[in-house]
């Protein structure tokens, strides 16, 4: 029984492996997977969000915009205009600007005007300039007659190696008559009253265009003129100047300026025995350094410096302090200054400013020295002002006083040492090139005279106005307004004082064709017969008129 059982058992064991082991020896079978259900994975559906964009709010105010648009205004140093006895600066018309043109004009005192300029050259490296300028007035008194004629040529050429050249040759001849004798009974013939000055003038300088790579910039430059008048005792002076300056940058900030400068003069004057006249020659030679480190960032500029100087072998220490302390908005601007300078002392400077002046017997420098404070700044885009108050020392100062024969000549009489106080102020308003409005005041006051009584000839208290205004594309109108306090004058050994006086004066340009512009010009509208300088009245209401053609208008 139990061999029965274990041999059904062997039986069973052997069945159930033989399945298995044969197939495990078949290799050529390829392995598969049967899939016998039909279940599909589904993903429940997901909720939607909706985005319901809820409309903005209506706003009614609208937007401010802050913009930072920097000032246009320029500033420049105020030099106010020299007065002259008679309007010799016949257009003061702010004119279309021409390039080859003729200017003629006649009117009822000046007879005739004659202006022309033509330029020449590839007007990128080489430009040349040719002018000339004549014009005669006579007015209603004896003698009140004068003339000037000059003529030019300029020259600027630009090099390939950062340089500049400028070069300006020119001649000119003024002519006035003695007309202001007193009384008026005397009798002169006209070749005796006639005062002719004629000067030749050559001008040359260099400079760099970009600093250099070590941060130099330089300018020398050189001037020399040659300057007589007609008298029987001829004078003549010939004056020559070279100025070698340099500048030295440091970074962004600091610069360091040195410079020497030697101003000659040479004044001669030919004897005449019948007046019992010596000859008389005599130099006036200045010289000067100027040394100074400047500071210079958005809101600060400060110079220091000092300008040793030889004048006529004396030698001074000059003083030249500056600082411009200016706001982030470049707005407002606070300025502080010691300096030291001169006015040169010479027979050509003094005629420019009393051109009825004797010869000169001596030649001194005017030595100044000015401690000033003051303001600058804009409002808006468009309005600029300036106020400067100075305290000044001034040293040989010339002063024209009358001859003590009949009056027509001045004298120069030299104030060793006096003080002044002037302020100065000057408004602007500017719109581009279409309209402008400017306005300037001075005040001066003269005191510790150590010589004379009063600073003649010097005025006191002046006032300027003015405005330019193109009206159409074609019209350009301009208006000028002068008014100042009468100067002192010494006559026979009294103190005078002259009338005040003011001068307002008109113009207007239009074109007619392109190449053909029309131009009219009024002075001393108000016929205000004053003197600037004492028995010298002035032109009263005057007309000038003419036209302008341009050869190269398109």
């Amino acid at each position: 029984m139990k061999r029965t059982n274990i041999a059904l058992l062997s039986f069973i064991v052997c069945c159930s492996v033989m399945p298995v082991l044969s197939k495990a020896q078949d290799t050529t079978k390829r392995k598969s997977i049967d899939i016998t259900s039909t279940f599909k994975p589904v993903l429940r559906e997901a909720a939607k969000i909706n985005f319901n964009a809820a409309p903005p709010a209506v706003d009614t105010s609208k937007p401010r915009m802050s913009y930072s648009i920097p000032v246009q205004n320029l500033f420049f140093t105020y030099q106010p205009a020299e007065l002259k006895p008679m309007a010799l600066e016949m257009d003061s018309i702010t004119a279309w600007q021409y390039s080859n043109f003729i200017k003629v004009g006649i009117g009822n005192v000046h007879q005739p005007y004659v202006k022309a300029g033509f330029s020449f050259g590839d007007f990128k490296n080489t430009f040349f300039n040719v002018f000339a300028d004549h014009y005669t007035s006579k007015g209603s008194l004896d003698f009140q007659k004068n003339s000037m004629t000059s003529v030019g040529a300029a020259m600027t050429y630009k090099t390939n190696n950062n340089l500049e050249v400028n070069a300006r040759l020119g001649f000119k001849s003024d002519d006035y008559y003695l007309y202001g004798y007193e009384p008026k009974t005397l009798v002169f013939d006209k070749k005796d009253l006639r005062q002719r000055f004629q000067t030749i003038e050559g001008r040359v300088d260099l400079r760099n265009i970009e600093p250099t790579e070590f941060g130099l910039n330089y300018h020398p430059n050189l001037k020399i003129s040659s300057f007589g008048d007609n008298h029987s005792v001829k004078g003549k002076e010939t004056n020559t100047v070279l100025n070698l300056p340099l500048e030295k940058t440091f970074g962004e900030d600091f610069a360091f300026q040195l410079g020497a400068t030697a101003d000659l003069t040479r004044y001669e004057r030919e004897e005449n025995t019948a007046l019992s006249m010596p000859s008389l020659k005599q130099s006036n030679n200045l010289y000067m350094v100027n040394a100074a480190l400047q500071y210079k960032s958005d809101n600060l500029f400060i110079q220091g410096g000092i300008i040793p100087s030889w004048d006529q072998k004396n030698f001074h220490m000059l003083p030249n302090i500056m600082a411009d302390i200016t706001t982030n908005d470049k707005q407002f601007t606070l300025q502080l200054g010691w300096l030291g300078y001169y006015e040169k002392g010479s027979y050509q400077r003094f005629a420019s400013i009393n051109p009825w002046l004797a010869q000169p017997d001596s030649m001194y420098n005017t030595r100044i020295e000015e401690r000033f404070a003051g303001l600058k700044g804009s409002v808006g885009n468009h309005f600029s002002y300036s106020a400067k108050f100075s305290l000044l020392t001034l040293r040989n100062q010339p002063l024209f006083v009358n001859d003590d024969i009949d009056g027509k000549t001045f004298l120069i009489h030299y104030e060793p040492k006096f003080n002044a106080i002037r302020l100065h102020t000057e408004a602007a308003y500017n719109v581009g090139e279409q309209f402008g409005a400017k306005a300037g005041f001075t005040f001066s006051n003269y005191y510790n005279m150590k010589v004379e009584k009063k600073a003649w000839g010097m005025i006191p208290v002046e006032l300027n106005a003015g405005l330019h205004w193109q009206a159409m594309k074609d019209l350009m109108l301009r208006t000028e307004f002068w008014l100042w306090d009468g100067a002192r004058y010494l006559r026979g050994g009294d103190d005078y004082k002259n009338k005040a006086g003011f001068d307002l004066n008109a113009g207007a340009e239009f074109r007619i064709t392109r190449n053909l512009n029309l131009w009219v010009q009024f002075n001393n509208i108000l016929n205000n017969k004053y003197q600037r300088w004492n028995q010298y009245e002035v032109f009263g209401f005057n007309l000038l008129g003419g036209i302008t053609y341009s050869f190269n208008q398109k």
